[in-house]
């Protein structure tokens, strides 16, 4: 790989990425820590990137909310799994969403909707759709979480069981055959299954990169949810699992 190349593919990674360090760009590009830090140099320069401590970020990105950073990560199977969902809801029902990247995706496909009533805990869901054609928006309350401007806590958990909607949405962080639907994070587990029961109809969506991963905390099994939306198909074990279940397995192709 030429020296220009490798600068456009440094910064393609950057951009995908937002930090890496100088060992991992060595590995990725297959060249030597010094070949890196070499192509580097112009790059932190000219202001391109910015140089840290055994890694580099682009300087448009470093100090960027993680969540920001996840809504860029598969961000069109994301967008294609939204598409699909938003096709499925009509004016004037009544969603919940939970906080999540596919969950904000499926939100910005939903502006074209009118007189929605909307249920979330995300200040990002809320922002997009309040104060546009008709729709009413209850937002949760609680803390505030300052990756993802989210609330979590009893008092949002409290909040949401007060509706019963036509839809209710959650994203996931893992998808296995024998753990079921988990997460990451005790608070968030708890909001998402809460959610999943307050809607006629329960939907899970999640990009293929999390089949096969097992979270710290069990959100609940196959038949704790309706359909689940994704943009390949599952494993095997992972379909059985659905069919077995009763639950629908919807693919969002391009």
């Amino acid at each position: 790989m030429i020296h220009s190349k490798r600068h456009g593919e440094i910064l393609r990674l950057l951009t995908e990425e937002g930090t890496i360090t100088i060992a991992s760009l060595a590995e990725r590009l297959g060249v030597s820590l010094e070949t890196v830090r070499r192509d580097v140099k112009p790059l932190a320069d000219d202001g391109s990137v910015l140089k840290m401590h055994g890694a580099v970020g682009l300087a448009s990105m470093v100090g960027e909310a993680p969540f920001e950073r996840r809504m860029r990560e598969n961000a069109e199977a994301k967008r294609l799994i939204a598409r699909m969902v938003a096709a499925t809801i009509r004016d004037g029902e009544a969603i919940m969403l939970d906080t999540g990247t596919t969950t904000s995706f499926l939100a910005r496909e939903l502006l074209g909707h009118r007189r929605l009533t909307v249920v979330t805990n995300s200040s990002d869901i809320a922002r997009t759709l309040a104060t546009v054609n008709g729709n009413k928006v209850y937002m949760a309350g609680g803390e505030l979480r300052s990756d993802s401007g989210a609330a979590f806590g009893i008092s949002a958990i409290e909040f949401v069981s007060r509706f019963s909607v036509d839809h209710a949405v959650i994203s996931i962080g893992a998808v296995d055959a024998a753990a079921g639907l988990t997460d990451y994070d005790l608070d968030e587990a708890e909001f998402a299954r809460m959610v999943l029961s307050r809607g006629q109809r329960s939907l899970v969506v999640t990009d293929h990169t999390k089949f096969g991963r097992q979270g710290l905390v069990r959100v609940c099994g196959f038949d704790g949810f309706s359909e689940l939306v994704t943009d390949q198909p599952p494993p095997r074990d992972i379909a059985a699992a659905l069919n077995q279940a009763g639950a629908r397995l919807s693919i969002a192709a391009a």
